[in-house]
């Protein structure tokens, strides 16, 4: 009679008329409480209904009977599975395994468990298993690649998702999954083409933002920001999509709208993290410093583990001259290094950190978490060409500081043994400097809208024996190329004063003053040292035109003029301590700086009345062209450069100008550039050693006019003679490094450290 009564349950149930399923149940749980079926189907039946408490009730009891059946123990995992009790579920499939080993659905289900458990290898065995049973079910294909997502194991996956689409052709879910996949591998035109082709099927707002993120990937800003707006079409409060559509427009160069999108996102949902760091980001670019600070304090508050914002907010306040808590996130931020934490970026602890040890444990912490599992393009084979190819790697070949550097370097190549390329990312700003760095290349391969993967693949077509970064980890950088392993030999130069922390860069270019021998620890790379300095620099950089009057620029007639024209994020309050006692000392003195925000203006002005200076003494000097800036520059006395990151093309530039400049050296590559550059000019007398000796020799050059006189008559004649602006014999250098490195890869050499001797 039950069993009667429990089929007609089961019809109710399938019917969807749950109240008299219910009824039914009940009936024979009244003649039989440890009815096991009846027990399970019931507590599905609450648990469709949202009866959450009774449902769970309804599994604690069947939990205490035995179930009488493999198809009964597999019931009640069912259930345990839809109230998210997946470690009990799992237990129970496994009871049901073991009286039916071949049980499909047991399997099946068991690895939805397993993947809910995040235990993916588990889960990846269990729908094997199930395949082995039933090879031609599409979800189960579906689920594999899936888990095989999960593992971080894409191009498996892959393979799944094709083949779970063989059976099920134009499948949506499997194209989407297969867009994930092809989008993880940086196949980022294929997974558009998966979106696409899903979109036609099923358009829904997951495909289009899917396909913006992918977009996006490509730099196709516009295309990704129609995208995301499509998304919002189908749900008009989706907060991801509002997030990323402010992630397209910021990277369009659209700050203000991006911000707007950001404050949409905030308006729906307060607490929105990804929000408030985005946001962040481009009111930091904006110019709003402060406020950026205020949305990485939001941040924090609600996730202090949030990576690498915490070091972000410190090179917020720094470039704003907000010093207070420093000390403190100093102390922070190097146990965090030290600990291998994501506490701070690269490109940003190298302006902040005295220690060689802290930046190279930051710099493998990132390359650990940024290039894992990427397959080498180049696995040994030698080209064997007429000249050797070298590639630059960049976002700067138009007006660019790096490209006021190393513009002559491009031109005077020795073309009968170098074929030189230029991998640019960067825009063309139509520039006169862009036309001249284009023209002086043999090939100019713009790839703006192409991933890293194909960039490096390209890399590999062109069969370059020697790929050089530019960039490194500095700002619109891509690291992620060379972490392909695109060429034979793969260095680092000029554009990141560090260590990558990678083994993907073989060389670094330096110099026997940034790292001499015993510093070789502190670098994944090995050194290549160029006689004299490191820094190209370009002998057709506008010459330093006639000064300007000192009133033009409000200078004050007769008055000692201390300059520091580098950006406001690397003036520490320990430094500027040092400047406010030479003001002091100085009758009369002043301080030109330059005026990077307003807000870094106002923090300087109150610091230098604290440091008992009238704030009237700190002169901020506009904006103005490069020829103007150089020419200006000779209406200083003194460049008192900053520490621990030094100026670099500014400190050639002064130099160039003809303005004596005054440095304190460090252990860091960043903390010795404006030494390398001092000794390239043949002024080592303007290196200082310690703060004290630093301070006392800029007291001295102020009191002492003669002495300063002589110092601005030795640069002006040692820039024709030295060899810190000599275009020409520097390039001969760097290509007897580049040999040296060819023939150690053709030989079947590791890399090793080398000098180049002056005259190679």
């Amino acid at each position: 009679m039950t069993e009667a009564i429990l089929r007609n349950a089961y019809s109710q149930h399938e019917a969807g008329n749950l109240a008299e399923a219910a009824r039914l149940y009940n009936d024979v749980l009244k003649a039989d409480p440890n009815h096991f079926d009846a027990i399970c189907m019931l507590g599905m039946l609450h648990s469709q209904r949202g009866e959450l408490a009774a449902a769970n009730g309804s599994a604690d009891s069947a939990l205490k009977i035995a179930a009488p059946s493999p198809r009964a123990a597999y019931n009640l995992g069912c259930l345990l599975q839809k109230l998210e009790r997946h470690e009990e579920a799992v237990i129970i499939y496994d009871r049901a395994l073991a009286a039916r080993p071949n049980y499909f659905e047991a399997f099946v289900h068991r690895g939805i468990s397993l993947m809910a458990l995040a235990l993916f290898e588990d889960a990846l065995g269990s729908f094997d298993k199930a395949i082995a049973i039933r090879p031609r079910e599409t979800g189960l294909w579906l689920n594999r690649g899936n888990a095989l997502s999960a593992l971080g194991r894409h191009g498996e996956a892959l393979l799944a998702y094709d083949h779970a689409l063989t059976i099920t052709p134009g499948m949506t879910s499997v194209l989407v999954r297969r867009g994930i996949a092809l989008h993880m591998l940086q196949r980022h035109e294929e997974a558009l083409e998966a979106y696409d082709t899903a979109l036609k099927h099923l358009p829904n707002a997951d495909v289009y933002f899917r396909r913006g993120d992918v977009l996006l990937a490509l730099e196709r800003h516009e295309e990704a920001l129609a995208s995301f707006d499509a998304a919002l079409t189908f749900g008009p409060t989706n907060v991801d999509a509002m997030v990323s559509r402010g992630l397209a427009l910021r990277a369009a160069g659209n700050l203000v709208a991006a911000c707007e999108s950001y404050d949409n996102a905030l308006a729906l949902q307060p607490d929105c993290i990804e929000a408030l760091v985005n946001r962040g980001t481009a009111l930091f670019e904006a110019g709003r410093h402060e406020d950026a600070a205020a949305d990485y304090e939001r941040a924090l508050t609600l996730n202090p583990a949030l990576s690498y914002v915490a070091g972000n907010l410190v090179h917020y306040k720094m470039n704003c001259c907000d010093w207070r808590g420093l000390e403190a996130a100093r102390d922070t931020i190097a146990a965090g290094v030290t600990a291998g934490e994501p506490i701070m970026q690269p490109w940003i602890h190298l302006t902040f950190s005295a220690s060689p040890a802290e930046q190279l444990a930051c710099a493998r912490s990132w390359a650990a978490r940024t290039h894992r599992g990427v397959e080498p393009l180049w696995r040994g084979k030698h080209y064997g060409h007429e000249k050797i190819r070298v590639a630059y790697l960049s976002a700067d070949f138009h007006a660019h500081t790096t490209m006021f550097l190393m513009a002559g370097v491009f031109e005077h190549h020795d073309r009968s043994r170098f074929d030189t390329t230029a991998i640019s990312w960067g825009p063309d700003d139509g520039s006169a400097l862009r036309t001249r760095v284009k023209d002086s290349f043999d090939h100019f391969l713009d790839v703006r809208g192409k991933s890293d993967a194909e960039v490096a693949v390209l890399l590999r077509r062109n069969e370059i024996d020697i790929a050089v970064d530019l960039k490194g980890y500095t700002q619109h950088g891509r690291p992620g190329i060379l972490a392909h392993r695109a060429a034979p030999v793969q260095a680092q130069y000029l554009g990141y004063p560090g260590t990558m922390g990678t083994r993907d860069i073989d060389y670094i270019v330096g110099d026997r003053v940034l790292v001499p021998e015993t510093d070789d620890v502190y670098y994944d790379e090995k050194i290549v040292r160029l006689p004299g300095s490191y820094q190209a620099n370009d002998d057709k950089r506008p010459a330093a035109g006639a000064a300007p009057d000192r009133a033009a620029d409000g200078l004050p007639e007769g008055a000692f003029v201390f300059a520091s024209f580098n950006s406001a994020y690397k003036i520490t309050p320990e430094m500027f301590a040092i400047w406010a006692r030479l003001l002091r000392a100085v009758d009369g003195s002043v301080l030109w700086l330059l005026p990077d925000n307003a807000t870094a203006m106002r923090h300087l002005k109150h610091a230098a009345e604290a440091g008992g200076v009238a704030a009237e003494r700190l002169i901020f000097a506009p904006r103005v062209d490069y020829p103007q800036h150089l020419a200006r520059q000779r209406l200083a006395d003194l460049f008192l450069d900053t520490f621990p990151c030094n100026a670099h093309t500014t400190a050639s530039d002064a130099l160039w100008a003809g303005l004596p400049l005054l440095t304190l050296k460090g252990e860091t590559f960043a903390s010795r550039v404006a030494a390398s550059l001092l000794v390239g000019i043949g002024l080592p007398e303007m290196i200082a050693e310690t703060p004290q000796t630093y301070e006392s020799t800029a007291l001295t050059l102020a009191r002492e006019p003669a002495r300063l006189a002589a110092m601005r008559a030795a640069l002006e004649r040692n820039r024709s003679t030295h060899p810190l602006f000599d275009t020409k014999r520097f390039t001969r250098h760097l290509e007897a490094a580049y040999l040296r490195m060819w023939e150690r890869a053709e030989r079947g050499l590791k890399p090793e450290s080398f000098s180049v001797e002056a005259g190679s």
